[in-house]
């Protein structure tokens, strides 16, 4: 009988991930490319509605990831050196999961195998955001949806 193997995830640090790997940690949700509001008296970050005008509203996958950063300069691009600032991730994503020694959940499509089970699950926000081309900024506070943190 052979041994059962961890999945990489649990086995590995952030640091020792491939490449592969590491894009496979995303789960899809979109929640990272919302826009984010930061209260000025506490520092708390706040999620709204308004999605990157790059973010396909309803896969919640960029429209054009190679060049993300070309088009939106101050697109944050996740690293495994940057796991300790990983807090105003959602709680359900894979890479602050991981950076916190924790299983991913069973709607994640490495566990499941099923990249359609974290809309299915509502985990995302796909078919519920608006684009930042269709919000003026000083109204994005009306859209918020919950804390990070």
């Amino acid at each position: 009988m052979a041994a059962k193997v961890e999945p990489f995830w649990m086995r590995k640090t952030l640091d020792q991930l491939d490449s592969v790997e590491w894009e496979s940690l995303c789960d899809g949700c979109g929640l990272c490319c919302l826009q984010k509001l930061e209260d000025e008296d506490d520092g708390s970050v706040y999620y709204t509605r308004i999605a990157c005008k790059l973010l396909d509203l309803k896969t919640c996958q960029c429209t054009d990831y190679p060049n993300r950063r070309a088009q939106v300069p101050d697109c944050i691009q996740l690293t495994p050196g940057q796991a300790d600032e990983f807090k105003w991730l959602p709680p359900t994503c894979g890479y602050r999961l991981v950076s916190e020694g924790k299983d991913l959940p069973l709607w994640h499509h490495l566990v499941c195998g099923d990249r359609e089970q974290v809309h299915k699950e509502r985990i995302s926000q796909s078919g519920r955001m608006l684009s930042e081309k269709n919000v003026a900024e000083d109204d994005w506070e009306d859209y918020l949806i919950f804390r990070a943190g």
